[in-house]
């Protein structure tokens, strides 16, 4: 990316993080993604090539580092101290969104692979069960599919094939539904109540279910928005 030439901070930082895919990058980063895979599957869209080409920008920048794996073949991005401050940045981006160009989601904007990924990134560790638990998402819609995720303290997996463990707890529901609770537009227990989310399995695990995310960081900035603005 060229810069401007300029002698402005905004010019500056524009130079940095204002490229097409670049501020949804480091979204990914700062949600915890670090292998490339990882944060590619977080972007729907973007090709390969153009992600290594920002990542590569990123870390000419100074915004990332490049970490070759102790373990294994390969390398992770990790964010330096100037990359993690562009967190708060991002918080207020998405922040002045909400607050002057708030929509409600639309089907094509909800990719059910990526929603349950988001929400993977989401987890509240302390919260979930000790043992394995699996949840299958049935999403219905124009283009009905199920997806699993793997639920363990060290570590939490999405799949699109099953994951050859038994099933603990099926949430069905649509996308765009989901994504409703998961943006703070409306709650889980609201979601319920309407059957736009249905939850079987044990009584103890679907009780508890709710409180293993943490849903998205910009929910409580559309329930404040949404409150201001609703009659």
């Amino acid at each position: 990316m060229r810069d401007y030439v300029q002698y402005c901070p905004v010019a500056l930082a524009s130079s940095v993080i204002a490229e097409r895919w670049t501020p949804l990058i480091v979204r990914e980063l700062v949600l915890g993604g670090r292998r490339f895979n990882d944060i590619d599957r977080g972007l729907p869209g973007i090709s390969r090539s153009l992600l290594k080409q920002r990542l590569d920008h990123l870390e000419r920048k100074g915004v990332v580092t490049r970490v070759e794996l102790t373990h294994g073949r390969g390398h992770e991005y990790l964010l330096t101290p100037a990359g993690r401050d562009l967190e708060a940045v991002l918080m207020a981006v998405g922040e002045w969104a909400v607050k002057w160009m708030f929509s409600e989601p639309e089907p094509a904007q909800v990719d059910p692979v990526t929603l349950t990924w988001w929400m993977s990134r989401r987890i509240v560790t302390d919260a979930v069960p000790e043992d394995r638990t699996v949840i299958e998402f049935d999403y219905g819609g124009a283009d009905p599919t199920r997806i699993w995720m793997v639920l363990e303290r060290r570590e939490t997996s999405v799949c699109t094939d099953p994951p050859g463990f038994d099933v603990d707890v099926v949430v069905t529901t649509e996308p765009v539904k989901l994504m409703q609770v998961f943006s703070g537009i409306t709650t889980y227990r609201d979601a319920l109540a309407k059957a736009d989310i249905s939850v079987a399995g044990p009584p103890r695990l679907t009780r508890a279910l709710p409180h293993w995310f943490a849903w998205s960081p910009f929910a409580p900035a559309v329930r404040t928005h949404l409150a201001r603005t609703t009659p």
